[in-house]
């Protein structure tokens, strides 16, 4: 099957004009290189409520990604100009929207379930969705390859640390509790997202300094994480500082850790153990001083890993100590082979 991963290998953000509007002529072009296409893989940030699973794209499906962008409004609107600009120019080609939600779907209640009025969580279908999971999937399946070991078999902590991040905790092969909750604003601290951060304080702000919802949105999505902390969104940049005796770059690569740290414990304790830590994702496969950082707290874990080794680390490779109970591993994120597996899936499922 010859496939076009719109929001994966080719990205609907290369074909985006000035405006933020599709290229339709870019695309095209694209397409007419690649040859004969046979299926279109789009990478949807989130399915809401009623999507669980990849699905075959229509009307309906359109119509009902529309109505839940204020579940996603930085990545839906974006999702969707790919959707319309790849049915106008390949209008008889297949389309699959596949949901990065969908490996989280089927985490526990007591995992997905937020403590708060039963009302506003039937009524607004409100959930612990989490993101991510394209990368997890993937990254967990891979290490259990380069451990020579079954899935169904592993408890597998997979770190995706890029601008966004998230963890996942993957027992048997099935996500069963990850640190994005209903936005991908909850969690570890980003590049520009602030993670988790104490509701009253924003209820707080709001009372007591007049900050309305739309600026609390614009700081903690776009002007938190490192970029509040270090001035900087880059880790390559935050280390660099550090290097210079950048205080600031300090606590926020110090700030980093530490959230990773606990969370990454509390994705074990979610499974009841730990038989494998991966790191993938722009800065987790990158980053050889952010790895190190967090392993070295992490050693009650049975995790240990080999610096010298880790510091000229590749793609896909095991960086563990020789002592290590516990192995740590690199995995290169390759959510387009996720995107490519989820079409074969539903094109080649009966109607």
């Amino acid at each position: 099957m010859s496939l076009v991963d719109e929001a994966g290998v080719q990205g609907e953000r290369e074909f985006q004009t000035a405006e933020g509007k599709i290229d339709e002529q870019q695309l095209a072009a694209t397409v007419r290189s690649l040859g004969d296409i046979d299926a279109i893989g789009h990478r949807v940030v989130h399915g809401g409520p009623r999507y669980s699973k990849s699905v075959r794209i229509d009307r309906e499906v359109i119509s009902y990604l529309v109505s839940i962008t204020d579940l996603a409004p930085l990545h839906l609107p974006a999702a969707l100009a790919g959707i319309s600009a790849t049915r106008e120019v390949l209008p008889r080609v297949a389309g699959v929207a596949c949901f990065d939600t969908a490996f989280h779907s089927r985490i526990p209640a007591a995992a997905s379930t937020y403590a708060i009025p039963e009302e506003w969580r039937q009524r607004y279908a409100i959930r612990r969705y989490g993101f991510h999971g394209f990368s997890h999937a993937y990254a967990s399946r891979r290490a259990a390859e380069m451990l020579g070991r079954s899935p169904h078999e592993l408890r597998v902590v997979t770190c995706h640390l890029g601008a966004g991040a998230s963890l996942a905790a993957v027992r048997g092969g099935r996500s069963v509790d990850t640190t994005m909750g209903f936005t991908p604003l909850e969690g570890l601290v980003m590049a520009t997202r602030s993670g988790s951060v104490d509701p009253g304080l924003l209820m707080w702000l709001q009372r007591h300094a007049g900050i309305a919802e739309p600026e609390l949105s614009e700081a903690l999505d776009r002007r938190g994480g490192l970029l509040a902390l270090a001035g900087t969104a880059d880790m390559r940049e935050v280390l660099k500082r550090i290097e210079a005796g950048d205080e600031r770059a300090e606590l926020a690569f110090d700030v980093y850790v530490h959230r990773l740290r606990g969370l990454i414990a509390s994705m074990a304790a979610a499974m009841g153990g730990l038989d494998a830590l991966v790191f993938t994702g722009g800065v987790g496969e990158n980053a050889p001083q952010v790895r190190a950082a967090t392993v070295a707290g992490l050693r009650f874990l049975g995790l240990e890993i080999a610096t010298a080794q880790d510091a000229s680390a590749g793609n896909d490779v095991d960086i563990s100590a020789a002592g290590a109970r516990v192995p740590t591993l690199v995995v290169k994120a390759r959510e387009d082979i996720e995107v490519a597996r989820e079409v074969r899936r539903v094109l080649s499922a009966p109607n």
